[in-house]
C-alpha cells in the first residue's frame, strides 16, 4: 500500500488501528509513507504488517524513495498487490511500478475530485484532476468510498466500470453504541440549552465559516443555542478572528477530543457543511449515536442519509437553507426524535468489522490490464 498518511506512525492512531485490522485478512500488509526528512524508521505496527517511511528529502524525489523501497520487497518476493491511497501521487507512484514489475495495482478514491469546488479550489487540485484521468483508466482496480465518486467517474472517467468497487470507509457501529457517555455538553456548556455539534478537519472545503455566519442569525431566536466546534486545522485562526469580529459568545471551538462519542450522544444536532466530500464519516458516527444531521448535498447525502427521513440536506453553500433547516428541527422535538430513531436504524445494518474488511480483501483481487 502506498500511503501519505504519517499518522500511522502515531501509537495509538485511529489510522494504524485501523491498518493492524486490515493486516487480519492478508498474509502480509506492508504500507509505505510519504515522509519528509529523517522523522520515522520502518515499523511494526502487528506481526504482519510493516509501515516504511520514505524519509524524502525533497518532494520531487519521493517517487524515486517509493520506487527504491517496492524495488526491494518486490525482488524479495513481498509485494503481489499495490493499493494507492489516491489518484494523485500515491497512484502515479503505483502506475510506475506496475509499467516496470508488472504488478496489478489498485486506486482508492476518497474525495468527489470532480466537484466544481475541488478542481477550483487551487491549481495545484486543477493539476491532480489531470493526472487522475490519466491514471484511472490504467488501473486494475478502483476502489471508491460512496455511490456519488462512482457516478462522477462514470461520467467524467473513461475507465471500465466493472473495475470500481463500492466501499465506504469502515466504522464500528457496535462501539458507538456500546460506548459510555463520560462527557456530557449540557453539564459542560450549562448555560446553554441547545448544542448544535460540529466535528471536523478545520479546512477551507470544511466551509465552516458558513456555520459560523449562520449562528449569529439563530441567536437573534435562540439565544441559549451553542455552536460547538470540534476540531484542529489551518483554518482555525482565521474562525476564531470571524468570531471574536462578530461577538459571537455562541460559538465555541475546542481541539479535537477522543472523546467524541459523548459528545454525538449529549449534542441536539449535528451540522456538516462540506463543500464537496468523497463519504462523510463524523456523519454516520452522529446517525450511529442517535444525533439528528443537517449536512450539505455531498458524500453520502442521498445514498445513506436522504433527505425528510433520516436527516436534512441542504444545497452547498447556501446560508438561507442551513438556517431553515437548522429552524425547522429546533421548533420540533418530535421530529428530531423520528429522525434519530431512522438513523439509528440505518446504520445498524452497516456490516461488522469482520465482513467489512473481507470485503476489503475481495476489492483487491485483481488481474493486470494493460
Amino acid at each position: 500500500m502506498l500511503s501519505t498518511d504519517q499518522r500511522i506512525f502515531e501509537e495509538n492512531s485511529e489510522v494504524r488501528q485501523r491498518m493492524a485490522d486490515f493486516g487480519s485478512v492478508f498474509d502480509e500488509l506492508r504500507i509505505i509513507v510519504y515522509t519528509r526528512g529523517n522523522l520515522y524508521k520502518k515499523t511494526a505496527i502487528a506481526g504482519n504488517v510493516f509501515v516504511y517511511s520514505t524519509n524524502t528529502k525533497f518532494k520531487p524525489f519521493y517517487f524515486f524513495d517509493v520506487y527504491k523501497i517496492a524495488k526491494s520487497l518486490i525482488t524479495n518476493g513481498q509485494l503481489s498487490v499495490i493499493s494507492c491511497q489516491d489518484p494523485f501521487e500515491t497512484g502515479f507512484a503505483g502506475w510506475l511500478l506496475k509499467l516496470r514489475f508488472k504488478i496489478p495495482f489498485q486506486i482508492q478514491v476518497h474525495t468527489d475530485l470532480f466537484s466544481p469546488y475541488f478542481w477550483r479550489e487551487s491549481f495545484k487540485n486543477k493539476l491532480r484532476v489531470l493526472l487522475a484521468k490519466f491514471l484511472l483508466p490504467r488501473a486494475d482496480g478502483i476502489r471508491v468510498v460512496s455511490e456519488r465518486i462512482k457516478q462522477s467517474l462514470k461520467s467524467n472517467v473513461k475507465c471500465q466500470m466493472s473495475n470500481v468497487f463500492v466501499l465506504p470507509v469502515f466504522i464500528d457501529i457496535q462501539k458507538i453504541k456500546n460506548e459510555k457517555i463520560r462527557t456530557d455538553l449540557h453539564k459542560k456548556y450549562f448555560d446553554y440549552d441547545f448544542i448544535i455539534l460540529m466535528a471536523s478537519r478545520l479546512t477551507g472545503e470544511k466551509n465552516i465559516g458558513m456555520a459560523v455566519g449562520v449562528m449569529s442569525e439563530i441567536v437573534k431566536k435562540y439565544p441559549k443555542a451553542l455552536l460547538l466546534i470540534v476540531g484542529d486545522g489551518p483554518e482555525r485562526g482565521a474562525l476564531q478572528k470571524s468570531i471574536v469580529k462578530s461577538r459571537l459568545l455562541n460559538v465555541v471551538i475546542e481541539h479535537w477530543t477522543d472523546d467524541l462519542i459523548s459528545y454525538y450522544k449529549t449534542a441536539d444536532l449535528f451540522l456538516f457543511t462540506s463543500n464537496y466530500e468523497g463519504y462523510g464519516r463524523t456523519v454516520v458516527e452522529a446517525m450511529a449515536a442517535g444525533l439528528p444531521v443537517i449536512m450539505t448535498n455531498v458524500g453520502l447525502a442521498g445514498d445513506i442519509l436522504k433527505d425528510n427521513l433520516n436527516g436534512l440536506i441542504v444545497p452547498i453553500n447556501n446560508l438561507g437553507e442551513l438556517k431553515r433547516g437548522i429552524r425547522i428541527l429546533m421548533d420540533d422535538k418530535e421530529k428530531r426524535k423520528d429522525i434519530s430513531r431512522k438513523s439509528i436504524e440505518t446504520v445498524g445494518n452497516f456490516p461488522i468489522k469482520k465482513n467489512y474488511f473481507e470485503k476489503y480483501r475481495n476489492s483487491l483481487n485483481l488481474k493486470s490490464v494493460a
